[in-house]
């Protein structure tokens, strides 16, 4: 069995950086608002730090999971989260803003409603 404890931390830190993707993203409307200005380079580089931190630790949630947890929640393609991270880490010149764009825009609610049913069952485990 694997530390709980650890897991549901883990967990929140993560809801609370897919908390943050939303709200810097929340005023980007086109791959252009990225793109076309200091500013926005600047909002992309901050998203772009919170997606490595969120795939880094879903990384750690596997090894302590053993790689079990995740598969229960299908909803989100744990996968590619864990990918991008390695893919901004590793070849950050190579940053694909209108994938960026196109995360924050289609993924991030859906990978927080996920983490916040994930925390629910935890913590629900956790109480019996």
């Amino acid at each position: 069995m694997y530390d709980r404890d650890l897991v549901i931390e883990i967990f929140r830190q993560i809801h609370h950086a897919c908390l943050v993707v939303k709200e810097r993203f929340r005023p980007i409307r086109s791959v252009e608002d990225f793109t076309g200005s200091p500013a926005g380079m600047e909002k992309l580089d901050a998203i772009c730090m919170q997606l490595i931190a969120i795939g880094e630790s879903l990384k750690k949630v596997d090894t302590i999971t053993d790689g079990r947890l995740l598969p229960h929640y299908p909803d989100v393609d744990w996968k590619r989260a864990k990918g991008m991270r390695d893919i901004l880490s590793h070849h950050y010149f190579d940053l694909n803003a209108d994938a960026i764009y196109d995360v924050c825009e289609t993924k991030m609610a859906n990978m927080a409603q996920s983490i916040d049913r994930i925390l629910h069952d935890l913590s629900e485990k956790e109480s019996k």
